[in-house]
């Protein structure tokens, strides 16, 4: 190999791949002539074939850039299915890539001092895309998703195959649009992270932002004290939905469950036309009479809710509520425990600005 080349470059055209590929050995740069012109695709006749690429860590410091990879995938399958797999990797940059009809465009365990960007994820059957098991320092951003089949940006702070913190990641400037399952941001432990300027719109089932210590069964941080994980310009409009049988959820998420729930701010959040509510505390239990963990140190400055209306559908009894403390989530479960301090509240056009009966958590308003 020609030590002095530092990369590849694919001219415009379809390139078929039936597999994946392996990058390896020294930090390279594969860029296309843009994802309009370089789109790779599979094998003609065939469905679910998992294409894309994985790295080891020899090629830390690579670039992918400028092409597409319109998949074949008809149902989701758990474990193949990602463009970017990539494990106990660092400083690769994903650039101007479009991705459709794949199960994910990215998942990284391990991954730090990554960059995501200027990208578009379409039409999959999972995640857009994911940080977990103590990927720490990436930066994700000028990115837009529409229709995932699961949460559009998600953080899992998992520690099945590393046991690190996941901490220092930016998620800024992105959009979610029309996410069919899950939620369009999902933040799911850590701290230090920072979400912001950011637009979810159109969820059919589930809430715009998820904020949850619900650890899925794997082990996982909760979420760390200092420094706190930060939510800071978010607009959710149109979100919500009802799934999991009879649970409806808000356009923002607030579930302290099996992990610690502390250290959340957010800012600037504008609310707009939920389709069951605004925002909605919610705790796990392990009993009727047993909540996992309450929620604490969270906090909520320059908030605007408006147009919660009654759904008139079969759950319609769960609608309308610009901030809901659930008091009676899922049978065999009680009401959310915990407090949370709102400065700067404001209300419009809400059937009932705050829905609050429990004796359990308690709502702060300045």
């Amino acid at each position: 190999m020609d030590s002095s080349l530092t990369g590849v470059y694919l001219p415009a055209g379809d390139y078929r791949t039936g597999s994946k590929f392996q990058v390896y050995g020294k930090a390279i740069k594969i860029v296309g002539a843009g994802p309009w012109f370089t789109r790779f695709r599979p094998p003609s006749g065939q469905e679910n074939t998992d294409i894309g690429f994985r790295a080891d860590a020899t090629a830390n410091g690579s670039t992918f850039q400028g092409f597409a990879y319109f998949g074949d995938y008809t149902a989701r399958i758990d474990g193949p299915g990602k463009v970017f797999d990539f494990s106990n990797v660092a400083d690769i940059t994903i650039d101007d890539i479009w991705v459709e009809h794949q199960v994910c465009m990215y998942w990284g365990t391990n991954t730090d001092d990554m960059t995501l960007k200027n990208s578009r994820i379409r039409n999959t059957f999972a995640d857009g895309l994911n940080l977990t098991n103590g990927s720490t320092g990436n930066h994700v951003t000028d990115i837009e998703t529409r229709a995932t089949g699961d949460d559009s940006f998600a953080l899992f702070s998992a520690t099945d195959n590393n046991p690190g913190e996941q901490h220092g990641n930016v998620f800024e400037n992105l959009s979610s649009l029309l996410t069919w399952r899950a939620a369009g941001v999902a933040v799911y432990g850590g701290y230090d992270n920072t979400f912001r300027n950011i637009y979810v719109a159109d969820t059919l089932v589930y809430s715009g932002v998820t904020i949850s210590s619900l650890d899925f069964g794997y082990p996982m941080h909760g979420f760390g004290a200092s420094p706190p994980t930060v939510f800071d310009d978010i607009s959710l409009v149109r979100a919500g939905g009802h799934f999991w049988g009879q649970q409806t959820f808000p356009a923002l998420w607030v579930f302290s469950s099996s992990k610690v729930f502390q250290g959340i701010r957010v800012s600037n959040l504008d609310i707009v036309d939920p389709t069951y509510s605004g925002i909605m505390f919610q705790t796990g239990y392990s009993s009727p009479t047993t909540p996992l963990n309450p929620v604490q140190d969270t906090t909520f400055t320059n908030v605007s809710i408006s147009g919660a209306q009654k759904s008139g559908d079969a759950f319609d009894a769960k609608s309308g509520f610009g901030i809901w403390v659930n008091e009676l989530p899922e049978p065999g479960q009680g009401p959310a425990v915990g407090s949370a301090t709102f400065t700067g509240l404001r209300f419009s056009g809400n059937a009932q600005n705050i829905r609050n009966t429990t004796s359990t958590f308690t709502l702060t308003i300045t």
